[in-house]
């Protein structure tokens, strides 16, 4: 089980058309990072640098150390999970857990254990042969995520997957990516809208602002009332609204 690492965007420069980002910035090894920021800012941008679905037009991105700018998104020790969560409608719930350890689905024993612990640690034990459409949208993230478990590796990238679920069910998510985080200790870097989200799991916060990182530091920093001034305009919070931010924490 692979433990995480440190993930450093070195002066990344990137563009689409007129919209230019920079990025300088370090996430820490195994920690749940929220990034935030308005849209457009660069959140989806940055996850797609670290993947690798992007590529910098200058600066390096470094995972574990290890420059993997000549890498292809497979060959990054990174795993991601979309919005969407991008599972193949005529595929079981198995099978498509199982891309994440061979994209033939030729099995091992070995394979079919880790495929079943995975499913069985995320709730869905006995739906194993169901196809994606006869799940709802909670049941369908989590099988994106136990396709992350069985890939096991150190970097986890999660661009807004539980973002069309309601609130209760959003926490469950929540609470289970926590759950996994502290038995795998895997690096968490988690984009989301919602500033109770990022209270909720994050460790460490990142403030996105016209595609630039505008302010980094611990969530408890973020949300005690003296955050950046850049976060406190962006979740519309006044020095009374900051002071209110402080008391949900508690």
């Amino acid at each position: 089980m692979e433990k995480g690492v440190a993930v450093r965007l070195d002066k990344v420069s990137f563009s689409y058309g007129e919209a230019p980002f920079l990025f300088d910035v370090e996430f820490a090894a195994s920690k749940i990072t929220a990034i935030m920021g308005a849209s457009g800012s660069g959140k989806s941008t940055l996850l797609n640098l670290v993947a690798g679905f992007e590529t910098p037009q200058s600066g390096r991105v470094l995972i574990g150390g290890a420059d993997v700018g000549a890498s292809a998104p497979s060959a990054r020790p990174v795993s991601m999970v979309f919005q969407e969560n991008n599972l193949f409608a005529h595929l079981s719930v198995e099978k498509n857990v199982g891309l994440g350890r061979s994209p033939s689905l030729g099995l091992t024993e070995a394979d079919r254990a880790a495929i079943a612990e995975a499913l069985s640690r995320v709730g869905l034990a006995g739906k194993e042969k169901r196809l994606p459409r006869e799940l709802s949208g909670g049941e369908r993230q989590r099988v994106a995520l136990a396709r992350v478990l069985v890939r096991d590796r150190p970097v986890l990238l999660l661009d807004e997957p539980f973002a069309s679920l309601g609130p209760s069910l959003r926490d469950d998510m929540l609470d289970l990516v926590a759950g996994v985080h502290a038995e795998r200790a895997m690096t968490v870097l988690f984009v989301t809208h919602q500033p109770e989200d990022a209270r909720r799991i994050g460790e460490d916060m990142v403030f996105l602002d016209n595609g630039r990182v505008a302010a980094t530091g611990t969530a408890a920093d973020f949300f005690d009332g003296t955050g950046p001034e850049a976060f406190r305009r962006y979740i519309g919070a006044s020095s009374g609204g900051s002071r209110d931010i402080a008391r949900k924490r508690t």
